[in-house]
Parts: C-alpha cells; structure tokens; sequence
C-alpha cells in the first residue's frame, strides 16, 4: 500500500463548506475538518436532522481502494495473511490498497497484486464496488477477481509483513463461513466466485 497523497473523494471530504445545503432528508449547514492524514480525513457536519431538529455529524472519509483475490489455473485462491493495526490481531484477506491520485482502480489491482504477492495477471474481472460501513465511514472499494497469473518476486512496504497462503476457493469460502475470514470485501468476492463457479457448474 502506498500513502503519498490522498485521493480525491478524501481532499473533496476535507474541504469546509459554510453553505447550507439539502443531504438526502437531511441538511448541512456547515462542515469542518477535524483530523487529515494521507489516508483518513474526520469530518464533522453541523446539521438540521430529518426530524428538524439541530444535530451533528461525525463523517470517517478513507482514501477510496481495490480488494483483489487471484485465483489460478487449479481452483486455488491466493490470499494474504498479516497483522492489521485497527483489528491489532493477524487476519487472512485479498489484496488490498489505496488508490492514488491519477491512477485507477484497475491500475492499482495489478500494482498492489505485484507488490503484495509478486503476481501479475492476464485478466482482471472488476465484481463492482462495495460500502464496507455505510452508516458513518465512507470508504469504497472497488472489487476484483484475477485470472491467468504468473507468480514472481513480491516487493512489499517495509511495514507490510505478509505470508502469502495459497488455499482452494472451497477452503476459503468456508473459513467465511467459519468466520475466519472476516475482511468483508474478501469475503464478498469468495462468495460471488463460489456462486458463479456454482452456476457455471449446473449450465
């Protein structure tokens, strides 16, 4: 994962608007910045709730990124394990990255996929995008599948401590189910690849 700049949607987060304008059934009269890194921008709105009444609003705003599982030509997943700082424990997940300013979801799937596992692949299938947390973080993900891979040298960050774990698509969508596999865009594409493979099956 690089942390040079942050996206646009976050800079568009971070910037204060003293307007009072309609959201949905609600209504901003002023927005601040609270707190503003490569990565997070806290936002806090002062609002009329749908209800009429004064309230606030505290918005989470996290750099826009890619989650991407590789499989290969024998049904294997190619997943990564690693200790995350927010969860502080290991968790097994997609590859996973931010989206530069300038790059594209696309771009960044194959860079994070070099990088992580050292794989490149012929082909990737975008799956759309998912909301992990709607209701206060706004933090979109854009989804992957990645086919006809070629396995390399990976070039990870120096914080970025991963062990690569190569599994069966059927071992993965059961650690889901298992909930050992709790990162919700991973766990999204296992269960559309297992769907798909499923309905490929009965045609």
């Amino acid at each position: 994962m690089n942390a040079k700049q942050p996206s646009s949607d976050v800079q568009n987060a971070s910037e204060k608007n003293r307007q009072s304008r309609p959201y949905g059934p609600w209504q901003i009269k002023t927005s601040a910045v609270m707190y503003e890194d490569p990565w997070v921008c806290v936002r806090r709105d002062e609002v009329i709730r749908p209800d009429g009444l004064d309230g606030t609003y505290a918005i989470v705003a996290v750099k826009p990124g890619v989650c991407v599982v590789a499989i290969d030509d024998d049904g294997n997943v190619h997943l990564t394990e690693e200790f995350h700082y927010a969860v502080g424990r290991v968790t097994l997940e997609g590859v996973s990255g931010g989206i530069e300013a300038g790059h594209t979801a696309t771009e960044t799937a194959h860079r994070e996929l070099a990088e992580e596992l050292g794989i490149t692949a012929q082909r990737l299938i975008q799956l759309g995008v998912t909301d992990p947390f709607t209701s206060s973080v706004l933090s979109p993900t854009a989804l992957f599948v990645a086919m006809g891979i070629r396995k390399g040298a990976a070039t990870p960050e120096p914080t970025e401590l991963i062990r690569p774990v190569v599994m069966s698509l059927e071992d993965a969508v059961e650690a889901v189910l298992l909930g050992q596999i709790t990162h919700s865009p991973t766990c999204i594409i296992l269960l559309r690849m297992a769907i798909q493979k499923a309905a490929v099956s009965v045609d």
